[in-house]
């Protein structure tokens, strides 16, 4: 990771050399820019395999075909068309759409939950669009790298963890800049203009914005914000938009139940089958292993790692899975060589629930801060090796030992059945009968009544609101 963020920042600086200035594509005006198309997208491409790897695309190719399909319907209309455009979905149920350099462009099965039609959905990619064709990440990039400021976005303890957890690369912190206020007004603008060339009704933007209002930023505590931590939302931005719209919008397309139908049966919230937490322990059903969790700790899981933070933020846990036959001495040499500055303290193998495991301590001196300290542990399952990294300052490494040992010693199989059959809850759809209101409708169906508030909002309805009747209405089961 370390190789790949000096070969973008090489890239970079190279073509800073060249390019000082450049056209902006939308409004005409030269601005500062030391990022050449070409490096635009070559950092595009190195971003969507990170993105790929630490969030992972969700699997059901007919959607992704759609979406992809309806972003393409409004890319030959935009004023960069010639950039090679991609339209993809991640498997996360955080409500989120963002857009990297180069034209790759994304929407969680999360925000595909939330809308409600295909005109809401030609909106939010022609917002995208509008951010990556008027080049604001760029801009933002070329800006900071000129004040020498960096793009470190800050991990749970410090610039070394991040490199120990895999997020030091420069293109995956870019879903971690917020965007100007000038920014999203541009980029709302463009999106009603490309929704409208490609013959969507633009206003339905609008009422995506006030759904987004009412549910507010559900991204919790999880490793990829959510749409209005990089998008800020104001009263303001709404009403700009609502100015944009003309009368002759309403007779564009909207396309609601085509769109229902093609998110019926699409995972809702947390895949199960990717990993949870219950009752002070994390399974993984595919992987079929578990761990205690201790109390009051933050739990993120990605499919390329799960990352445990102490309340205080003072300690921080990781763990990682690959695919090696190599011997657990020599695979560890290969993931702690890159470590800059260790000190190595001392080793050990154990028998872990009848696993074999091999362990190290180093200490990592800071520059201007802490030394760290870091134990990895490495265990052999079957053909995997899971590596831990326990990590805090060495002064406060002491009172978490006990802890960090508790989670490693007790990794072991998983074979409950009544963990390892676990199952999502899935979006369903069922026609309203006209009479019943929209809480006796999820009554009904089994709902469970703290989803009722979320999912009439995602209907974009009241509870006590009465459908009309055979209007399409979202249910989880």
């Amino acid at each position: 990771m370390k190789r790949q963020t000096e070969r973008i920042l090489a890239a970079v600086l190279v073509a800073a050399l060249a390019v000082s200035c450049a056209v902006n594509p939308v409004t005409g005006r030269r601005e500062l820019s030391l990022i050449s198309e070409e490096g635009e997208i070559s950092l595009g491409k190195e971003t969507d395999a990170s993105i790929k790897q630490t969030f992972g695309i969700y699997n059901d190719p007919n959607l992704t075909a759609y979406v992809n399909g309806v972003g393409m319907k409004l890319a030959p209309l935009t004023h960069r068309p010639q950039l090679p455009y991609s339209f993809q979905i991640l498997d996360t149920p955080v409500i989120n759409a963002f857009a990297v350099p180069g034209g790759y462009i994304y929407v969680t099965r999360g925000i595909l939950a939330m809308m409600n039609s295909e005109a809401e959905l030609a909106a939010v990619l022609g917002h995208e669009l509008g951010h990556v064709n008027a080049r604001h990440s760029v801009r933002r990039m070329s800006q900071m790298i000129l004040l020498q400021v960096g793009l470190a976005m800050g991990s749970a303890l410090n610039d070394t963890f991040a490199q120990l957890a895999g997020v030091a690369s420069v293109g995956i912190q870019i879903l971690y800049l917020k965007y100007s206020r000038d920014d999203e007004r541009q980029a709302d603008a463009l999106g009603v203009e490309y929704s409208r060339r490609a013959s969507y009704n633009p206003g339905l933007m609008v009422g995506f914005f006030h759904c987004l209002q009412k549910l507010g930023d559900l991204s919790g505590g999880r490793s990829l914000p959510g749409f209005l931590s990089t998008h800020p939302l104001e009263a303001e931005r709404i009403k700009n938009v609502t100015a944009m719209l003309s009368p002759s919008d309403e007779r564009l397309a909207v396309r609601g139940n085509e769109y229902l139908a093609r998110i019926n049966n699409i995972i809702y919230g947390d895949d199960p089958r990717q990993g949870y937490v219950e009752a002070g322990a994390f399974y993984h059903p595919t992987l079929r292993f578990q761990f205690a969790v201790p109390a009051q700790w933050a739990v993120e899981n990605t499919p390329s790692r799960v990352t445990l933070v102490s309340k205080d933020k003072q300690a921080a846990f990781l763990l990682e899975a690959e695919k090696s036959q190599e011997s657990l001495p020599n695979y560890a040499a290969k993931k702690t060589q890159s470590i800059e500055g260790r000190r190595f303290l001392s080793d050990q193998r154990l028998a872990i629930n009848g696993l074999s495991s091999y362990h190290q301590m180093y200490d990592i001196p800071q520059q201007n801060a802490d030394t760290l300290r870091a134990r990895f542990s490495f265990i052999r399952k079957n053909a995997m090796i899971y590596t831990f990294t326990a990590l805090s300052t060495m002064s406060h490494f002491g009172g978490y030992d006990n802890q960090f040992q508790q989670i490693v010693r007790s990794f072991r199989n998983l074979s409950d059945s009544r963990y390892i059959n676990r199952q999502p809850a899935r979006l369903r759809l069922v026609k309203a009968d006209g009479r019943r209101n929209l809480q006796a409708l999820f009554q009904a169906n089994g709902i469970a009544k703290d989803l009722w508030p979320k999912l009439a909002i995602q209907n974009s309805l009241e509870l006590t609101q009465v459908p009309t009747a055979g209007r399409v209405v979202k249910i989880v089961r």
